[in-house]
């Protein structure tokens, strides 16, 4: 299971104006070299107390870095709640029912007739927090027998075990070309960053496989559905993913905790300097 520890993290102060706690996770999609772009500062005496942002990867122990965070002073941007509440689709879905696809839970993979009693087949199976990088074969079930196969195979798998078994109606997107080998195939989805309900980036959630954009219109219905959800939450730092369906409709795919969420097609440099300026208005007006 992924979890972070404190000493891990590298705590610095971003353009005077926001406190990052940040580890790399060797993986490009994550990961950004900030001092190569922004002025960064780590004072030899910091504040008491501070806020700051994570960006440190999925892990499993955030309530517990959370405490042992803030027991040094070092408060992070979500509490425990609103984690769980960007993170898991069992705290988030409830919120955002009719802006995605039909979701189950199970504490334990189901049997078929639990599948069954609320999905006719194909059906998406995913964890509470992720799919399994992505995998086709765990991921679009569509036949009982490949359920069988997916729950066995389910309960072994290193990033699916430690979490909910989800089953979710299964809606055609819109496709798009681009080779994804044995993930799941491209779709017309894009990923939205939104700081205090301000969207703060936006780009191709599938940019590593395939070449698409959207047209103006395009982007302002996906991002209304996308405002709607992150208005619903009420979290300071999320991630939505919205496609598009066959019919045209926008969907939420997921969302994620924007500390811990990749950057996909979204600029990372955007991304960070939206915020900052977002801080230092919000500093200005307040002062």
């Amino acid at each position: 299971m992924p979890v972070v520890q404190p000493d891990a993290l590298d705590i610095f102060l971003l353009e005077e104006i926001l406190w990052l706690a940040h580890a790399e996770t060797g993986l490009t999609v994550y990961d950004f070299p900030f001092e190569r772009f922004f002025p960064c500062r780590r004072p030899w005496e910091r504040p008491e107390r501070l806020t700051a942002i994570g960006r440190f990867g999925v892990t499993t122990n955030y309530a517990e870095l959370y405490e042992q965070l803030a027991a040094t002073g070092v408060e992070l941007i979500h509490t425990p709640a609103q984690y769980l509440r960007a993170s898991e689709l069992t705290e988030w879905y409830p919120l955002l029912s009719d802006l995605t696809p039909n979701s189950v839970w199970f504490a334990v993979p189901p049997s078929l007739s639990e599948v069954e009693q609320h999905f006719q087949f194909p059906v998406f199976v995913k964890g509470s927090r992720q799919t399994s990088r992505h995998n086709a074969v765990l991921s679009i079930v569509r036949t009982p027998e490949q359920l069988e196969t997916v729950t066995d195979a389910y309960c072994n798998n290193p990033i699916l075990q430690w979490q909910s078994f989800v089953c979710r109606e299964f809606v055609p997107l819109r496709k798009v070309s681009g080779e994804t080998g044995e993930k799941i195939p491209p779709s017309f989805e894009f990923r939205t960053f939104w700081w205090f309900g301000e969207c703060v980036g936006a780009g191709p959630y599938w940019a590593a496989a395939a070449s698409y954009q959207w047209t103006k219109a395009e982007e302002v219905a996906a991002l209304a559905v996308a405002r709607t959800a992150a208005a619903r939450l009420q979290v300071p730092f999320l991630v939505v993913d919205v496609a598009q369906t066959q019919e045209g409709r926008w969907i939420v795919i997921e969302c994620n905790d924007g500390q811990e969420s990749g950057y996909a097609g979204v600029s990372p440099f955007a991304l960070w300097h939206a915020i900052v300026q977002l801080e230092r208005s919000r500093h200005r007006g307040s002062a």
